[in-house]
């Protein structure tokens, strides 16, 4: 889920996901041992594949995240203790009922961009954080009126 949020950096999120199994094979499942043992030739491999987006520092960045997942990995147990620690494992949940409440990041989006960058990750600032945090749940912005909710 990083390295898609990192590619829809500055692209709609509709082109990510037309293109989100051409991501998955071009980048071996998001196997993060994997992706974190893609070398030079790998990289310029991915710059040609014309269904993923080629970016040089989007390519390069989910490397740097695979390898910075993995030791995060490594340090709490896995990635998911990590992660919700930041909330004791409970859901934000923000009730929202207009579309102009919901924020483009907030002050949890910012403590987990800081702390991700200081561990090695990049393309990781406080939007792509809240959008990545609501796309796996941690922060609920479905509108009260959501059948999801």
């Amino acid at each position: 889920m990083l390295i898609l949020e990192g590619m829809q950096a500055g692209v709609s999120w509709n082109l990510i996901l037309e293109k989100e199994e051409n991501f998955r094979r071009a980048f071996d499942g998001f196997d993060p041992d994997v992706v974190a043992a893609y070398d030079e030739q790998k990289v310029e491999e991915l710059l040609q594949d014309r269904g993923i987006i080629r970016n040089r520092n989007k390519i390069e960045a989910a490397i740097a995240n695979a390898r910075a997942f993995l030791k995060v990995q490594e340090e709490f147990g896995s990635f998911d203790n990590f992660i919700w620690g930041f909330t004791d494992g409970k859901v934000i949940d923000h009730h929202l009922s207009d579309v102009k409440d919901m924020p483009a990041k907030d002050e949890l989006s910012e403590r987990v961009s800081a702390e991700l960058k200081k561990r090695g990750f990049k393309f990781v600032g406080p939007t792509i954080v809240y959008s990545y945090l609501q796309g796996i749940g941690i922060i609920n912005d479905h509108w009260e009126f959501c059948d999801f909710r």
